[in-house]
């Protein structure tokens, strides 16, 4: 500070101050009252009580005016009243008021780090200084949902005027779960407790009758289950991601299944094919030059799901860029130093927090590429993708089901949706809302599961046998480094999908079965032979059809046992005979 009739310079101290305006309301009605709707005047007040205190205790030696005090009133919290809340819907915005608003939101965009004096004048050096417009870059991240605190002001640019709000206080808003299910859930759960595979295997069963009939696309259906169980709604950079590419001969069907399912979690994001899927860079709106990162899709949906629609309509540097962030997790943003007014280039590392969804057209797919005459058995002849991108997936599913028993209640539905958009076309419908498939998937995602020593030993003992018979001396294991994440993944999600905490070996069964049907989708058929529909080789139509599933599940499991004793090196699993 450098007062204008001399050319000697003050220091300035900035001083921090979180209040919560109910507990100074209780104690001096009059100044609570000022810090809620008059915060400017209000920091005068704290101003001139710090510079006496200090002066009068002999604080800072420095210390010469009042103007050297900078004060900083940050409140902790508003009164829960609705004229405290900002609300975008209402016109005309008060912004003229000066008073604290508060307001959630996603960070959909965010600066480079710039360390500027709090006027933004000169660059400052110290690493330590308080005045650095950094302060908020350095508490939030792209994508997360805040709490924030703060008075809305005008901004004037050339001949645009833009109304945008001083962020004072923020906080991170934590997960809203909920803690009960629907009665009907309740009484099916109950009704399917004598075997671990009977609930799990309805709900997929009869999931999105509002798009599709009840007992059609089941192992999709599941999948898709899974997936929406394994998203998180906490910061996590090490979770548990289901991404799902669906190979079909009717991309319509899919592509509404798909966004049904995306609408049943909160961050479900159904990217639009004119955006772009990963952040980008571009100049700031605010007329400062400097580089702006754009959150796009994939940060939108963060702890979520983001289908991206057809795969093939993507470009083929977007898929080169969509594997290697299904591989490490994490983009790279690249600014240009020259560009964006700065010394130096950066490069800002992204973490990628979201399960991706896909889908691919069999048939265009088919037309395109010549069929090759040594395609090996099982495996799904898809040039148009390559195979890295394929592996990076962890769940290929080839919904494989159109026949004329499936197209004629396809067809019917279709027909009575068209006729009338509004109508309930399954007593199942009712029974079993879209609204307590959302109670029941937030509810699952949330169940704190752990894995059980036996299923442990199965997993591993799957893991090392698959691993040994899909190993070559020319291209090695054909089995992905992920492998055994996206198993033990699995083998997670169908427990949270059976409310239960502890992964038991049926639990791992059901995640073998899908992780070797995609396998084989990938890589063609191996020693451990399993059926194109292995999860639900009957239709589930009586309670005699479930016990049929249930036999010829325990059959399955039985000759994964033997798989692992022959194939699995060093590995015990013990068999129903021991």
């Amino acid at each position: 500070m450098m007062p204008a009739d001399s050319k000697q310079s003050y220091a300035v101290y900035r001083f921090i101050i979180s209040v919560n305006p109910s507990d100074i309301a209780e104690l001096d009605a009059a100044l609570g009252n000022q810090i809620l709707h008059k915060p400017m005047k209000a920091a005068q007040i704290f101003q001139s009580v710090c510079f006496i205190a200090i002066k009068t205790l002999s604080l800072i030696e420095q210390l010469q005016t009042e103007a050297q005090i900078n004060i900083v009133l940050k409140p902790t919290h508003l009164p829960p009243l609705p004229s405290y809340v900002l609300s975008l819907c209402e016109f005309p915005l008060d912004y003229m008021s000066q008073r604290f608003y508060m307001s959630e939101g996603i960070v959909i965009a965010m600066g480079t780090v710039t360390k500027y004096t709090q006027g933004a004048r000169f660059l400052c050096s110290e690493e330590t200084c308080p005045f650095s417009e950094d302060e908020l870059l350095n508490k939030m991240k792209i994508g997360n949902r805040y709490r924030f605190i703060g008075i809305p002001a005008c901004v004037q640019n050339c001949s645009q005027v833009t109304v945008c709000i001083e962020v004072n206080s923020i906080q991170l808003c934590s997960p809203e779960g909920t803690s009960c299910i629907s009665e009907n859930f309740k009484y099916l759960l109950s009704l399917t407790s004598s075997s671990c595979w009977r609930f799990t295997a309805i709900l997929a069963n009869i999931f999105a009758s509002q798009v599709v009939p009840p007992g059609t696309y089941n192992t999709l259906k599941l999948s898709i289950l899974l997936s929406l169980v394994q998203t998180c709604d906490r910061d996590s950079e090490t979770g548990d991601y289901l991404d799902l590419l669906i190979v079909t001969s009717d991309t319509l069907i899919a592509d509404r299944l798909l966004n049904y399912s995306v609408c049943l979690v909160a961050r479900g994001i159904r990217h639009p094919a004119s955006n772009d899927v990963f952040p980008t860079v571009s100049k700031d709106k605010h007329g400062t030059g400097t580089a702006s990162i754009q959150a796009c899709s994939a940060l939108l949906a963060k702890g979520g799901i983001c289908f991206i629609g057809d795969l093939l309509s993507h470009k083929k540097d977007k898929l080169e860029l969509l594997q290697s962030v299904l591989e490490s997790r994490t983009t790279t943003v690249f600014i240009p130093g020259k560009k964006y007014g700065e010394d130096v280039d950066q490069q800002v590392i992204l973490p990628i927090q979201t399960s991706f969804w896909t889908f691919v057209d069999e048939d265009s797919s088919s037309k395109k590429y010549v069929q090759k005459d040594n395609t090996l058995i099982g495996k799904l002849d898809l040039r148009s993708v390559s195979a890295n991108l394929m592996d990076a997936f962890g769940l290929l599913i080839h919904c494989n089901e159109l026949s004329c028993q499936l197209t004629l209640p396809l067809l019917d539905h279709i027909v009575k949706k068209a006729i009338d958009p509004e109508e309930v076309p399954y007593m199942i419908s009712q029974q079993f809302r879209t609204q307590d498939y959302e109670e029941l998937i937030v509810f699952a995602k949330n169940l704190q599961v752990e894995l059980s020593s036996e299923a442990e030993r199965l997993i591993h003992g799957y893991y090392l046998a698959s691993r040994r018979i899909r190993t070559d001396s020319v291209h090695g294991s054909k089995l992905s480094t992920s492998a055994l994440k996206i198993l033990v993944s699995l083998s997670e999600a169908h427990t949270k999908l059976s409310l239960r905490r502890k992964v038991l070996e049926e639990d791992v069964l059901i995640a073998v079965l899908l992780f070797e049907s995609s396998v084989t989708l990938k890589h063609g058929a191996s020693v451990f032979c399993v059926a194109p529909n292995a999860v639900f080789p009957f239709d589930l139509i009586d309670e005699n059809s479930l016990q049929q599933r249930d036999v010829y599940l325990m059959q399955c499991h039985q000759q994964l046992l033997q798989f692992i004793a022959t194939y699995g090196p060093g590995t015990h699993v013990t068999t129903s005979e021991e």
